[in-house]
């Protein structure tokens, strides 16, 4: 993809700090740059959101939080209380681990129930993005997972935690693309650390991108315009 082809790159990124050792100051300090940058949000740990909320008043910045994080195995009521309690302290947007042992079980209902849960449960407050974790699924699974995901009524596949063995990839992205239906979108999450690899990770169609470079990546952005 050619840089002027794309506009507002910044507002591909969701500005992430997940790490469980940050302190309040790098939350605000991840804030003050997203604010400063005008990215499409921060993803943060739950337990940061209502600072975050309150770090970003007057910006259009969204507060974006994880559901299950990272390894999903929460049960599915746990995963719809906690997304209605991360909504009400002001998320606008929650990336939700599957249940990647159930479906790998083959137990799809449960998968599927499980993301119709949390969506009901944020009751159109907020955007869900189901994390699939497709460095620990076949091609095979990643492509059910996103047809159940679809079918539920998710707003976005989102690739990785960042936090298993490996991040998002090009042919994961256009297999999740080509796999869901157009009104679905698709997060590459893991390994985005460049204006290349943005570039290449929308060209393969994504139109969120979760990072923890996202200076980095709108600064060589905008030496090239």
């Amino acid at each position: 993809m050619e840089e002027n082809n794309i506009e507002n790159l910044n507002k591909y990124i969701d500005h992430t700090i997940l790490k469980p050792d940050a302190i309040e100051e790098e939350i605000r300090n991840l804030c003050e740059e997203a604010a400063q940058y005008n990215f499409m949000s921060v993803c943060i740990q739950p337990y940061w959101v209502k600072k975050a909320k309150a770090f970003l008043d007057g910006t259009d910045v969204k507060v974006c939080t994880v559901i299950g994080f990272p390894h999903g195995a929460n049960t599915a009521e746990v995963k719809a209380y906690e997304a209605k309690q991360a909504v009400q302290n002001g998320a606008t947007e929650v990336d939700m681990v599957i249940n990647i042992g159930a479906l790998k079980d083959g137990d799809y209902t449960y998968v599927q129930n499980e993301i119709a849960g949390v969506v009901k449960a944020i009751e159109g407050q907020a955007i869900l993005k189901v994390i699939i974790e497709t460095s620990l699924l076949t091609d095979q699974e990643k492509e059910k997972v996103c047809q159940l995901a679809d079918a539920a009524g998710a707003n976005f596949v989102k690739t990785s935690t960042g936090f298993s063995t490996g991040g998002a990839t090009l042919s994961d992205v256009r297999l999740m693309r080509k796999t869901v239906q157009e009104s679905v979108e698709v997060k590459a999450s893991g390994g985005v650390r460049s204006y290349k690899d943005a570039l290449d990770f929308i060209e393969a169609g994504a139109t969120r991108l979760g990072t923890s470079s996202g200076k980095k990546i709108v600064d060589e952005w905008l030496l090239e315009k």
